[in-house]
């Protein structure tokens, strides 16, 4: 991988990444347009995916102070009651990753076909999510944090956005949009981050999972990841705010039908 591709892909998961397009799904796709092979670079996979992580801390980071601050009062408030959805939210992805990582990663190499189709699912949800109207709820529930963290947990699935289907999800769910973006942002960062942790203690093993990357292509994805997912981080909270998910739906449908297509043929 070239710095110039690691840069271009580095923007793509930094923007992608927030916006309910997939990025797994997108970073498939570049990658195969370049003739990259993800699993042949999963330093690089993972680096791009902290370096969102590391881009939501700095957008997010006076609702993640509020958290701490009020966590550290010791007594049941909005701020423990909000980490505890986090936490319960954290279920689903857990379990996958304990006893179906390998299973997962099959998937993850299996091509782009099912990437096409899982971004028309998300296209679908997105739809379903701007049309169906349900009672609004004031606040979410332990319940509905479990629920999302469902979504979040099947999105695992390259194609299938995990931002879309998280909010798509609390939407039906009739949790208010205000709220959903910001959940959905903060929700993921444990589980990126235990990841990253996973493969540090691989590659501190001896398994080699640095493929043919040099330092520069890495450390010029992670910047291009970090700038454009702070900007993608902040424009996607004023979209969800606004209710404009529909054209992600039809922008997600139309390149779900062109993979497809293009799969086909090759």
């Amino acid at each position: 991988m070239s710095v110039p591709e690691a840069i271009i892909l580095g923007i793509l998961q930094g923007f992608t990444e927030y916006l309910p397009v997939s990025s797994s799904g997108h970073l498939t796709i570049g990658s195969a347009l370049f003739g990259i092979h993800p699993e042949d670079n999963l330093v690089f996979t993972v680096m791009v995916h902290v370096a969102t992580v590391f881009s939501t801390l700095v957008i997010l980071w006076k609702e993640i102070a509020w958290i701490f601050k009020g966590l550290f009062k010791f007594e049941m408030n909005d701020e423990t009651r909000y980490t505890i959805n986090i936490l319960i939210s954290m279920i689903p992805i857990a379990i996958i990753g304990f006893f179906f990582k390998d299973s997962v990663e099959s998937i993850f190499s299996s091509g782009v076909l099912i990437v096409g189709i899982m971004l028309i699912v998300t296209a679908v949800l997105l739809s379903l999510s701007h049309y169906y109207k349900p009672r609004q709820k004031e606040k979410i529930s332990h319940k509905d944090a479990f629920i999302i963290g469902l979504s979040q947990a099947v999105a695992v699935i390259p194609g299938l956005s995990r931002s879309g289907t998280t909010i798509a999800t609390g939407l039906l769910l009739g949790n208010k949009k205000a709220s959903l973006a910001q959940f959905s942002f903060l929700m993921v960062i444990p589980p990126i981050l235990g990841e990253a942790l996973l493969d540090i203690i691989k590659f501190s093993q001896g398994v080699d999972v640095s493929g043919t990357i040099s330092t520069a292509a890495l450390v010029s994805g992670f910047l291009a990841a970090f700038i454009s997912g702070c900007i993608a981080c902040k424009w996607m909270i004023n979209i969800v705010r606004k209710g404009k998910l529909i054209y992600f739906a039809i922008y997600c449908a139309i390149v779900g039908i062109a993979t497809i297509f293009f799969t086909i043929l090759a």
